[in-house]
């Protein structure tokens, strides 16, 4: 079995990628970890042994925006991966895991439910990849850098990751955030951070000619934007009705319920986002954790819902703010959504930017840029 970087090459050679520069500086990192994991298991067990007290191979963070190559290069890498003790996880599916493994745990012994957490994943597993670390849970981010130090010191894990953000802004603006520095500190000592941060946004080119808003409301709608998500994620359509969930924490003890929650899009309804009592500091928290959102359901609006139309303009300001990506069904076009009402003259202002935010340069911009 060649290596990743023997992979990407190829890739690069049959042109299905661009050549870039931070791409293969992390296709080597990864294959120079390839061969340390590999070669701790080619030397029979008492070597296996010997060398997990020895030393432990130093992981990889690998962050950067949407479609720079992250998941790419974390297949390439876990496929080509010539070991058995290997696991890979989407990051959000694995918190899940550790809170239900530390809930049985609390049931069956009164003890530390961390550390033996820690041992039950560790077990068989020399490597753990991650796909799309994000840290929006306060629980999650109290507990962090306790299981990590446990698999990655204590059982000699080496961990692979990737994310949209740099160590320093994971859980950015947190609740109890001085919980969660250690963690920060765990991953800088013990993996290499490379940066994927380039300005070409690979994921786009995925799209095709998906345009990002769709209307009338029906059928052929929710087709465009469901394509738009498995391209996206990298998520398989058959696999739909198992899209995972997920909560996203929004101050003061509020948390909102996100239907649809995968590598940093998230699909919401109209309904949920507009339909009821929020405001700007809620959609913020949106915009900040998500680089894409699927918002399904817009309605044409009239002076009846004025209420909505001032919700939905907040919202609108706060993704563009943070240039995250919208894909949308909607009931017409952003012009037409609120003629008429109190406020529908400074709608005009949020028709202008969902305009904006359809066209190509846009798009291109990384989440949070200014």
């Amino acid at each position: 079995m060649s290596g990743v970087l023997a992979r990407y090459e190829r890739l690069v050679e049959a042109g299905e990628l661009r050549p870039d520069p931070d791409q293969r500086k992390a296709a080597e990192r990864l294959n120079q970890l390839q061969k340390e994991l590999e070669a701790e298991t080619s030397g029979g067990l008492l070597s296996q042994l010997f060398a997990r007290k020895q030393s432990n191979p130093r992981g990889v963070y690998m962050w950067g925006g949407v479609g720079r190559g992250k998941s790419m290069l974390m297949d390439l890498f876990v496929e080509t991966l010539g070991i058995d003790e290997k696991r890979r996880v989407h990051f959000h599916e694995f918190m899940l895991e550790v809170d239900q493994r530390m809930r049985a745990w609390r049931e069956a012994d009164p003890g530390d439910p961390i550390a033996k957490t820690a041992r039950d994943i560790a077990e068989g597993v020399r490597c753990l990849a991650f796909d799309e670390m994000v840290v929006t849970n306060t629980a999650d981010a109290a507990i962090m850098a306790r299981l990590f130090t446990a698999l990655m010191v204590d059982h000699s894990v080496t961990v692979v990751t990737t994310s949209n953000r740099p160590p320093k802004d994971l859980y950015k603006d947190g609740l109890n955030r001085s919980l969660f520095l250690p963690f920060i500190d765990l991953v800088e000592a013990e993996l290499d951070v490379l940066a994927l941060d380039g300005p070409v946004d690979y994921r786009l080119d995925r799209l095709g000619d998906i345009e990002s808003w769709h209307t009338p409301l029906g059928d052929a709608a929710t087709r465009q934007v469901r394509e738009a998500f498995f391209r996206l994620t990298d998520y398989k359509p058959e696999d739909a009705d198992h899209v995972p969930s997920g909560e996203l924490e929004l101050g003061g003890g509020r948390t909102l319920f996100v239907p649809k929650s995968l590598k940093g899009v998230a699909v919401f309804s109209f309904k949920r986002l507009c339909g009821q009592n929020r405001g700007s500091s809620d959609y913020l928290a949106i915009a900040r954790s998500y680089h894409t959102v699927i918002l399904v359901g817009i309605p044409q609006m009239g002076p009846d819902m004025r209420n909505e139309a001032i919700r939905f303009t907040k919202l609108i300001d706060a993704l563009y703010e943070m240039k995250v990506k919208l894909f949308a069904t909607a009931d017409a076009e952003p012009e037409e959504l609120y003629q008429a009402g109190d406020g529908s003259f400074e709608f005009e202002r949020t028709a202008s930017r969902l305009r904006e935010m359809q066209s190509d340069e846009y798009m291109a911009r990384g989440h949070g840029a200014g």
